[in-house]
């Protein structure tokens, strides 16, 4: 795992392999990861009937250790039949909150992942949401982890490698949620060796 406390080295090396990645997109990984955020916040206004903060927190609150096919199943099979399935009690109790009436800032981790990803559905334009996945911190480091620990449960690694993605979004005249979606993109296309892949949409 990398240090909590990084040196201004460090944190530079991080800062510039994420613009590195960035200036790797494609004009279509550039296109489908701008909108990324922006197809999740339709997604979850979709499957309400016009609440995207209540879908999307029951989005964030069922994608832990899911794929994002899986997440959205998850999440459409919950509104539509009622029934909260396909995961660990502590995700499908959070869901049900939710679901219930609860706001999901009072019933998500805020400050960890599932809280930013929560952020960054219910409103595509906010300024200082950061989603930091396994893939977001191997851009970083500029190393792929496979099955290694992260130690993203930290929330001082957590905030480190967040204010290394906003520090690169400044720097690009960014959002930090538009940067982490595009180079989430052109990384995770690599890494499956798919980088012709045509657009997917959540």
């Amino acid at each position: 795992m990398i240090p909590v406390k990084a040196s201004s080295e460090t944190r530079e090396r991080y800062v510039e392999n994420i613009i590195s990645v960035w200036r790797a997109a494609t004009p279509e990984q550039m296109q489908r990861g701008r909108m990324w955020y922006h197809a999740a916040n339709e997604l979850a206004s979709l499957i309400t009937d016009g609440d995207a903060r209540s879908g999307a927190g029951v989005i964030a609150a069922l994608s832990a250790n899911k794929t994002w096919s899986q997440n959205c199943r998850l999440a459409r099979r919950a509104y539509e039949t009622g029934v909260l399935s396909g995961h660990v009690k502590d995700a499908l109790a959070k869901a049900a909150k939710i679901m219930a009436g609860a706001d999901p800032a009072d019933v998500l981790p805020m400050e960890r992942k599932t809280g930013m990803f929560f952020r960054c559905i219910a409103d595509p334009s906010d300024h200082d949401a950061v989603v930091i996945d396994r893939h977001a911190h191997d851009i970083a480091v500029g190393e792929t982890y496979g099955n290694r620990d992260r130690g993203l449960g930290s929330s001082s690694r957590y905030a480190l490698l967040a204010n290394c993605y906003s520090e690169a979004a400044l720097r690009l005249g960014e959002l930090p949620s538009t940067v982490q979606s595009v180079t989430w993109v052109v990384h995770t296309e690599r890494i499956a060796g798919t980088a012709t892949r045509g657009t997917r949409r959540p």
